[in-house]
């Protein structure tokens, strides 16, 4: 049986040219950078020269990318590294970022810090002039995703930064989802800090970024050595820096070309759930929305069930529920653009990326509709209705 990996959201496989590019620095390219000998020197270069194709991929300067183990913890960096500056403060967000945003907020909320969780419409999608309204003298920052990771609803970052400027306050987007999907200029946009992560476009894992806007001062989380201009401490990652870098390199060329393709596959994929399944709801905005992501609720059901379901099949998705994590709460985000409990449950995301083809689409059009059918036969709710 052929396995169908539809979950490219959580990660993505690793292009086979970032693999080649990355080997040699397992083997015998394995020096320190930070070695004052010519080998660690060599090696020093090689990292510089993936900094410099990082920062060139979204318009920035080469020291403005501070390399870190991930996404979550450019975003703790980000937060933890405003209010540690501060010391105290308001810090505006949304009900829908990503968990290591939230749970990063929660934590300083603990600590005193003041926090303003902004409401989104029934798309997900955050008013600016409701981050306006939110600011206050006390404001030091303002963290606001720019897509998001359960429904890919894109928001308008370029409006909201402006404002933060003209209030003074330093913004961060978590782009972890935006970034090698589509076009992100640091500069067009005036944001101040910005996450990503390589393992979501094709790219190795253990490695992220943070993009800081010189000038904006920001306090250190990892101490120890001078790495990264003594912004964190540690022996640098070397072979994910430098597939970080090349993937950066091929995503410039190739993003464009991808879009099409990937574009093509989840609507295919979406207009036969449409007129081929009854009761569902497609979330997300129509317009403003990741092309790589479907998020569909399946009404009278549960889609850690339709999951495990179509994973018997050889086909890999997520749910938008957390109740396979050991929650009985469906997904945060659905609840916060209105998704009533008994709905959101029945959540499936479909994710792609450049590796899917439409025989996968068409294997999941064969398969979805018994799967759901099945699971809808065996519901209490589907009978009452």
């Amino acid at each position: 049986m052929k396995k169908i990996y539809l979950d490219n959201t959580a990660t993505t496989p690793l292009d086979e040219r970032v693999l080649n590019e990355m080997i040699p620095f397992f083997v015998e390219k394995f020096h320190n950078p930070s070695s004052i000998y010519l080998s660690g020197s060599e090696i020093r270069k090689h990292v510089e020269n993936a900094r410099k194709k990082i920062a060139d991929f979204i318009n920035a300067l080469p020291e403005e990318i501070i390399f870190t183990s991930g996404g979550t913890e450019a975003n703790n960096l980000a937060i933890k590294g405003i209010a540690f500056k501060k010391g105290k403060g308001h810090i505006i967000t949304s009900k829908i970022e990503h968990l290591s945003v939230l749970e990063t907020i929660k934590y300083l909320e603990k600590k005193g810090f003041e926090i303003t969780y902004l409401d989104v419409d029934k798309y997900g999608i955050v008013d600016p002039n409701d981050v306006r309204k939110a600011i206050r003298n006390d404001t030091i920052l303002i963290s606001i995703i720019f897509a998001n990771n359960e429904i890919g609803t894109i928001q308008d970052i370029k409006e909201i930064a402006k404002i933060a400027k003209e209030k003074g306050v330093p913004f961060h987007t978590d782009g972890v989802m935006m970034v090698g999907w589509e076009k992100v200029d640091v500069k067009e946009l005036g944001v101040d800090m910005l996450s990503f992560s390589p393992h979501k476009f094709h790219g190795p894992k253990g490695i992220g970024a943070l993009y800081v806007r010189k000038g904006i001062l920001i306090e250190n989380l990892i101490h120890g050595g001078l790495q990264e201009k003594k912004r964190r401490g540690g022996t640098e990652n070397v072979p994910g820096i430098i597939g970080f870098g090349k993937i950066c390199e091929l995503r410039k060329e190739e993003m464009e070309k991808d879009k099409e393709k990937i574009k093509k596959l989840r609507d295919n994929l979406e207009n036969f759930i449409k007129e081929n399944i009854p009761e569902v709801l497609i979330l997300g905005h129509p317009l403003k929305r990741l092309y790589s992501i479907s998020s569909v609720c399946f009404k009278y059901i549960e889609g850690e069930s339709i999951l495990l379901n179509l994973d018997f099949e050889g086909i890999c998705v997520s749910s938008g529920s957390a109740c396979t994590s050991g929650s009985l709460e469906p997904s945060h985000v659905l609840l916060a653009m209105g998704i009533p409990h008994e709905i959101a449950h029945g959540n499936i995301r479909f994710s792609f990326g450049k590796f899917n083809e439409e025989d996968d689409v068409e294997r999941v059009k064969e398969v979805l509709p018994k799967v759901i059918n099945k699971l809808r036969q065996m519901s209490p709710f589907w009978e009452k209705k």
